[in-house]
Parts: structure tokens; sequence; C-alpha cells
């Protein structure tokens, strides 16, 4: 039902309420068959005569148009922004209820912009909660739904947000096919600081499908337009991506010139949970590209999870953040700190999210096998190789299963690591 439908269907329960004929509403402005019209549906009022109409009718403007008295749309507005309050300082699960409980306030039904934004809320809550699976199946209805009540910006925002979520999840052909097809909506030429987000995301998940050859050339058309756009969130978005993606390509010192611009336009513009997440980002490529600062990436890393707590980041955030702090504990040669920085992940990552997951408990059994905790590293493989089987065929699990598979060959578990080296092969191709 459209709104129109929802307007007039409202005139005339209303009008009845009252005890007046069409003809006694319309009388003398406007005709009878006008005011059937109206209730049927097949005409849309002027704000004039929506006024007038609420005028006769002895109701408020606000409850005719939308349903609502202006009460309950002050109660309804007052929840939403406390809801955004709550995902914006971190307050993940505090979102999560309010816009849970927004949801579910019959009031919405008939305003389609603002039940939007609960719904689009409620979803970046269940992701920030790491709860991919729901966040995926509420993004993409709206994706494929009240187009009338989306603006181009709130589109690419969505898509952006389960481009994003796919990619988390392991999902990444999903991922891929709805970047792809939200930018193919709007020509190249017209890029904006939306699209250039859009697209970033969509670079991270050629990166993480291993597909870079496509990846570097996106990237290419990336820097290019936001070059052109020169705004700081293009800036930032394009030369963050594009490191990663110079990096797992060998071009160490490039990646790390394309991070360190996007890090300092960060710090200047940006928000604190980007800049901290951007500052986790350039620690991982520091530690990679110039191993021998690995202290130095450790304190980056640091200073960036104490940001991460005290800005909005969700629980995926801080998760990767102690695996960072992990592998930098690991490469200064102290196992007993990354152990507690691996069981912190361990600890926060759910099932749910088995990209994370895995990755988790694969970098806790490697610690465990340079402790020669040979048992409990034989644990958190099987774990591990569990939450594998069910993602997607990409080179990042063919990385994964190939990992686990050499500390099994150590740990002497030769059926375990041959069929984990079958797995690897077949997520390539091979």
């Amino acid at each position: 039902m459209t709104s129109q439908d929802l307007v007039g269907q409202r005139i005339k329960t209303i009008r009845r309420q009252r005890g007046l004929s069409q003809a006694q509403l319309a009388h003398p402005e406007l005709s009878d068959s006008y005011v059937s019209l109206i209730e049927s549906g097949k005409r849309t009022p002027t704000p004039a005569v929506l006024e007038l109409l609420a005028q006769k009718l002895d109701c408020s403007l606000t409850y005719l148009v939308n349903g609502v008295t202006a009460e309950q749309m002050e109660e309804l507005d007052l929840g939403l922004r406390f809801a955004r309050m709550a995902l914006e300082n971190g307050e993940f699960l505090e979102a999560r209820r309010r816009y849970r409980e927004l949801m579910d306030d019959k009031s919405l039904v008939g305003l389609a912009s603002l039940r939007q934004d609960v719904q689009f809320g409620y979803a970046r809550s269940l992701e920030a909660c790491a709860e991919l699976d729901e966040a995926i199946e509420m993004l993409d209805s709206l994706l494929e739904s009240d187009t009338e009540a989306q603006t181009p910006s709130r589109r690419v925002a969505i898509a952006v947000a389960l481009c994003r979520c796919y990619r988390e999840r392991g999902d990444f052909q999903e991922g891929v096919d709805v970047g792809e097809r939200i930018l193919g909506e709007t020509a190249r030429q017209h890029w904006n600081d939306d699209l250039v987000e859009l697209g970033a995301t969509l670079l991270s998940v050629y990166f993480w499908r291993g597909d870079l050859l496509r990846a570097r050339q996106f990237a290419t058309e990336l820097l290019s337009a936001a070059e052109t756009l020169a705004s700081p969130r293009s800036t930032v978005a394009a030369c963050w991506n594009a490191a990663v993606t110079a990096e797992h390509l060998g071009f160490g010192e490039e990646a790390m010139s394309l991070i360190e611009r996007a890090l300092a336009v960060q710090s200047e513009t940006g928000g604190p949970r980007n800049l901290a997440r951007l500052r986790g980002a350039y620690a991982k490529l520091l530690l990679q590209v110039r191993p021998g600062e690995a202290e130095l990436a450790r304190d980056i890393t640091l200073r960036a999870m104490s940001e991460l707590k005290e800005s909005s980041a969700g629980l995926g955030d801080i998760i990767h953040c102690s695996l960072y702090l992990a592998r930098c504990e690991l490469a200064l040669g102290d196992l007993n700190a990354a152990l507690g920085y691996a069981q912190q992940a361990v600890d926060l990552v759910g099932e749910n999210n088995r990209s994370l997951h895995s990755e988790a408990h694969l970098m806790l059994g490697q610690i465990y096998f340079m402790q020669r905790r040979d048992q409990e590293c034989t644990t958190e493989l099987s774990v591990a190789g569990e939450s594998l089987k069910h993602l997607s065929a990409t080179r990042k699990v063919a990385e994964s299963w190939h990992h686990a598979a050499e500390t099994m060959s150590q740990l002497g578990d030769h059926d375990a690591s041959v069929d984990a080296y079958q797995r690897a092969l077949s997520c390539v191709g091979l």
C-alpha cells in the first residue's frame, strides 16, 4: 500500500468517525468527487488541501500525513536519537535494543523514511555486534525495497554496509555482486564521495577474494577519482584500500606512502573510529613491510586499540586489533603477551563471523604450537578448520588452510595435514 493510499484511508476513517459524508467534508471548498478520489488513493492532495481537510476533520496534519499524532512523532524522534547516540558511543547492545523497540512500534507503518532510518540503524547495530547473518538479511531487504524512500546517498550507504558484511562473513562473490551492481547504476564520470567509499569497499572484497589483478586496476581508477574530487573522505578511502592491495602485490614502500597519506588526511579531518581503524591498518602494514620496526608497530596498535574502545568501533574492529597486537608480540618474541591478545580475540568472536572465528583460533593454535602445547594446538586448529569449511573458496581461505596444514604436519598429524593441503589447493582451483 502506497503512502497516497494510506493518507486516503486515514481521511476516510476519520470522516466516518466524525459522522460526515464526502459531500459534507468537501463543501464548500472542494467537490465530493475530488474527496472520493483522494480517499480511494487515485489523487494526491496538495499540502494546502491536506491542511484544509485536517481542519475540517479536527485532527492534526501530522496524523493525517503520517498516521501518528504529534506526540507520537516526538517520541519516535527521541527514541531514534537515543538509539543513534548509543551506536555512536559504542554501546552496541543498547543500540540494538533501542532500534529493535522502535522497529516493533506500529506507529512506523506509515512513516517510510523514518522506518528505513530505524531499519538501517538496526542493521548497523547488528553488524557492530558481529551478528552478520541477521545484518545481511536486513540490509539486503532494505536494498531491494522501499526505493521511493531512499535517497541516492542512503542507497549507496546500505550497499556499503552490505558489501562490508559479506566481506567479513567471507562471502566475497556476494559482496562483489552488490558493489558492482550499485556502482553500475551510476556512470563512472559521476564519482562522488559516497561512490568512492563504495568503490573502496568493493576493492577490499576484490583483494580478499584473491582477484589481485582486478584489484590493482580498480585501485588505479579509484585513486584517479579521489584525485579529481580532492575531498578528504575520498582520499582516505581510496588510499587506504589501494595501500593494502599494493602491499600484497609486493609494492611495500608504495603501500606505506599511500597509507601514510590517508593517515595524515584522516588525522586532520576524520572521525575517531576511522582514525583508530586506519592507525591499526597502518601498524599492520608497517610490521609487514618493515619487520624491524615491530616495537613501533606494537605501540601504534596499542594506541589504536585505546582509541577504538573510546569510539563507536564495532566488535569486529576490536577483534582485528587484538589479532594485530598478537602478531606484533610474536614478532617481538613475547609469546605470553601474544597468547593474551589471541585469547582476547577468541573470547570476543562468535561463530557467526566464521572468517574472524577461524583467524582467531588459528592464531591461538600457532602460539600454542610455539609454546609446545601440542594438544591445545590441535584443538584450536580443529575448531578453526570447522569454520573454514563453511567459507567460500578464496585466496585468504587457501592461506588459512595452508597455515593449518603446515602446523599439523609439524605436529605429526599427517592425515589432517594432507586434508588441509588439499583444501588449500581446492580453494585456488588446483
